[in-house]
């Protein structure tokens, strides 16, 4: 017969086993190098089996490279830290602004579907579209599965990418994306460069390499995170708020903001009220 003191010992080694098996299933470690990356991926493959991911897309993680050139770029975004001015001399926001006029008008049908259904207007919409991807021209051609992957590893941004990859593994899964779609050197893919994660919460279908799709997946994105039809999208305005969740630097908000006004001139929402 087991004493009740016995009982509590048993237990606790038990519970104690437990904690360690579930440490160990987590226990994938990143790094700061390319040396950890194979015994890194075999770790997290572990995991995403665990999690349900399927047999052929463990298989695509494990083919993934570790990516130099992402870790290169991820470590040299130097053009955050200039002034709004260097900024938009560095990034072309003359040239955004004359460009965007241009689609705006070639395009106005597009565009006033998209403020009607989400209420985002043409400016920050192509501002999004010209400073992302110079309006399609640099989609970039990184192996995004490779790219999620070697972040989801680096310590710098090991959690944030995580749940990239984790969406990456899904898209994948479903046949959104594949083992060899290409883009930008942090994973971001099509006309307005969405990471996997908004893909998955914000994508409203279609190939995101098609600007129409891609356009109204970022209306979709700005409208979820609070977006008011009319209101204004400078800093300190209502709608500036969605624009600082599209990207984390404030130097970029800022440039999206000035040039959507500049796109939109005297038909923008600020002039509208």
């Amino acid at each position: 017969m087991i004493t009740a003191e016995q009982f509590r010992i048993v237990a606790m080694a038990a519970l104690v086993s437990l904690l360690g098996m579930a440490t160990a299933a987590g226990a994938a470690q990143c790094g700061n190098t390319a040396a950890g990356f194979e015994t890194w991926k075999q770790q997290f493959a572990d995991e995403a089996r665990a999690r349900g991911v399927s047999a052929s897309t463990v298989a695509a993680l494990m083919g993934a490279n570790y990516a130099t050139t992402t870790i290169k770029a991820d470590r040299g975004q130097r053009s955050f830290r200039l002034s709004l001015d260097q900024f938009l001399a560095k990034r072309g926001g003359s040239t955004i602004v004359a460009r965007g006029r241009s689609l705006k008008q070639s395009n106005a049908a597009l565009f006033a579907s998209l403020e009607q259904r989400y209420g985002v207007p043409p400016g920050p919409l192509l501002a999004i579209w010209g400073m992302e991807t110079a309006f399609g021209r640099q989609r970039g051609n990184q192996n995004t599965l490779s790219a999620v992957a070697t972040l989801a590893y680096d310590c710098r941004r090991s959690a944030f990418f995580t749940d990239q990859l984790y969406a990456t593994l899904t898209l994948i899964d479903r046949g959104i994306l594949s083992a060899g779609t290409r883009g930008s050197m942090h994973g971001e893919i099509g006309q307005t460069q969405f990471l996997p994660k908004s893909i998955l919460n914000y994508g409203t279908g279609g190939d995101l390499n098609n600007a129409a799709n891609a356009l109204a997946s970022t209306a979709n994105f700005l409208r979820a995170h609070g977006w008011r039809a009319g209101a204004g999208y400078q800093p300190g305005e209502p709608n500036f708020g969605a624009i600082q969740a599209w990207n984390a630097a404030s130097v970029y908000q800022r440039a999206i903001a000035l040039i959507g006004q500049q796109i939109d001139g005297a038909d923008g929402p600020s002039a509208r009220r």
